[in-house]
């Protein structure tokens, strides 16, 4: 007898181990419910936490997935339809979601009820264990008084019985414990003393029911699904192991094929759990590798709204991907999704504090403007020409330096405040128009005058200094030219006459000046008064060369030369400012001129 149990237990898993050790928890996403909306699956969780169900941990993690699955296209479909309907990006803000909060306080419910429940069923498991081991001692003693056993029959029967309607023991003491069982069973069975008839009758029952249960684990082997051939299998072994024993020569035949149609559904379950396991794992593989990206993207700097937008995409897409990858392990999944929304959150969050911080800006921004605006309209109205131009340029000049403001008031601010400007410029262009004409007509004679010093370079030695001083004074003698062709008429010309002076080997200065002397002795002939009167308008021009020189000085204060342009523009108002000054120093030493005259 104790041969054939040998047998048995050499067997590399025992019939409990088999029917109790396989991971049948682990089911494959199609056999479970799907849930629609959020709101369905809320109603599962409340049901779970407040129901006499006892809830399980695959449901429960599975209902968290699914969850903030929806959550999270849920707020995305709500952002696309936010920026669908007009409005703006960098505005909107993620609102409180009533159902996450229901959701998360019935998870706290569930989660304290299955503590409480597993507490509950660990201490029956340990009551079940000692009813069942207070019916081995029992079949033990009976087993081991061979004067006792068929008097002792029906208790035997009744203990079988009370055997079968006991619910689960601990795990760990399964095996052990069913091995003891067995063992004083067939011992029980190999001392009754009862008729043949009675005892072959029950050795054939048993047979029949191990025959049948034979032959539905060998039918299994064509199930398609193979959770449901494993289940039942399971089911198959507790009714195997409930049933009596047979002839003790048939008890390793009938075992033996019953164990050889198990191993081949085991086998199918274990390959099939082996692939989900390894698919299970590459699709954690590339959701780590997700949340790797996400993190990195999010520890960037964002340095403008660009950026943020670029990163948004770049993890929206990320976002989609992930959609498309099926479920990592059980014991990972549920935490590299909180690794993953983390991380997402983490980079939202950032972006509606930038964008925060970015409208205070805007509104800091806009009131400014709004600011230059009032001043500008309150100036549109004046005919102080100059003196308003100058205020005018100044604004305009303070508006470049003022920051972004939201787009939705960008351009009618720029409006308004352009209007202003145009409005004051439209007037004043309106009130000197004659004056306009007539500096157009300067600027021909002065053409002209160019013109003809350009002909005095083509002469030669013919050209004559007289020719030259005649131009230059009928030059300087022709009225203001428009302000935009003053610089580049300016320029022409002083290009022809130092060219003419290099040529002539004059310096443009001393040749000024040495005429200058020789008309003081003219101007002094023509009376005691005309060389103090001609001393007097070199003082005006003195004054009035050294106000344009601190006009070109004070502009220069407002320039910005960070651009190419702005430098530029620097080096020719210098350049203006030079020359200024090179014609103060004429004029002071024409004053000397004239004052060592009246000392003479």
């Amino acid at each position: 007898m104790m041969d054939s149990q040998d047998k048995i237990l050499e067997v590399g898993k025992t019939e409990e181990t088999i029917a109790t050790e396989q991971p049948v928890a682990a089911e494959p996403a199609a056999e479970k419910k799907t849930y629609a909306t959020k709101k369905e699956v809320l109603d599962r969780v409340k049901e779970l936490a407040h129901g006499d169900e006892a809830p399980s941990k695959d449901e429960v993690d599975y209902l968290k997935t699914v969850f903030y699955k929806l959550h999270i296209a849920e707020r995305e479909a709500k952002l696309k339809a936010y920026i669908d309907g007009g409005g703006d990006p960098e505005s909107y803000q993620i609102t409180p979601d009533e159902d996450e909060e229901a959701y998360k306080a019935e998870m706290t419910i569930i989660k304290e009820k299955r503590a409480r429940i597993f507490k509950e069923q660990e201490a029956e498991k340990e009551a079940n264990l000692q009813k069942k081991l207070d019916i081995i001692e029992k079949i033990k003693t009976m087993a081991t008084s061979p004067e006792e056993a068929n008097k002792s029959y029906q208790d035997f029967k009744a203990l079988q019985q009370e055997w079968k309607e006991i619910k689960s023991i601990p795990a760990a003491k399964a095996n052990e414990v069913w091995r003891s069982y067995q063992l004083y069973v067939e011992q029980f069975y190999d001392l009754l003393k009862l008729n043949s008839e009675a005892r072959e009758y029950d050795f054939k029952k048993n047979l029949e029911i191990k025959t049948r249960l034979c032959e539905a684990a060998e039918k299994l082997a064509d199930e398609e699904d193979l959770i449901s051939a494993f289940h039942q299998l399971q089911k198959l072994h507790q009714e195997y192991r409930e049933t009596g024993p047979v002839a003790k020569e048939l008890r390793d035949e009938i075992w033996t094929r019953f164990k050889a149609a198990s191993t081949v559904i085991n086998k199918r379950h274990q390959q099939h759990f082996e692939d989900l396991r390894a698919k299970e794992e590459d699709n954690l593989a590339r959701k780590t590798a997700l949340c790797e990206k996400v993190e990195a993207i999010a520890a960037e700097e964002n340095k403008g709204s660009a950026d943020w937008d670029k990163h948004t995409k770049e993890i929206i897409d990320i976002q989609t991907e992930w959609k498309t990858i099926g479920f990592a392990p059980q014991k990972m999944n549920v935490k590299i999704f909180e690794r993953f929304r983390t991380a997402c959150d983490d980079f939202f969050s950032r972006k509606a504090e930038y964008f925060k911080n970015l409208k205070d800006t805007f509104k800091e921004n806009a009131d400014k403007k709004r600011a230059l605006i009032e001043k500008a309209n309150a100036l549109k109205d004046s005919t102080d020409w100059k003196s308003t131009t100058d205020k005018f340029i100044a604004m305009q000049k303070e508006w470049k330096t003022i920051g972004m403001v939201s787009k939705k008031i960008s351009d009618q601010l720029w409006e308004e405040f352009l209007g202003a400007c145009n409005h004051f410029f439209e007037a004043r262009n309106a009130a000197t128009s004659g004056q306009h004409k007539e500096e157009h007509d300067n600027l021909d004679k002065k053409r002209g005058v160019i013109e003809r010093l350009k002909a005095l370079t083509e002469e030669g030695a013919e050209r004559t200094q007289e020719a030259v001083q005649k131009l230059i004074e009928e030059y300087n003698s022709i009225g203001h030219v428009p302000y935009k062709e003053k610089d580049k008429l300016y320029d022409e010309f002083h290009a022809v006459v130092d060219q003419l002076y290099k040529e002539l080997n004059i310096s443009s200065a001393r040749r000024r000046l040495s005429n200058f002397k020789n008309k003081i002795k003219n101007v002094a002939e023509q009376g005691e008064n005309a060389l103090d009167n001609e001393r007097a308008r070199l003082m005006r021009q003195y004054e009035a060369i050294k106000n344009e020189v601190q006009t070109y000085e004070n502009n220069l204060g407002f320039l910005n030369a960070s651009s190419k342009k702005g430098n530029s523009l620097i080096d020719e108002m210098n350049r203006k400012v030079q020359k200024l000054k090179d014609d103060m120093n004429l004029v002071r030493e024409k004053i000397k001129a004239i004052d060592a005259e009246n000392r003479a």
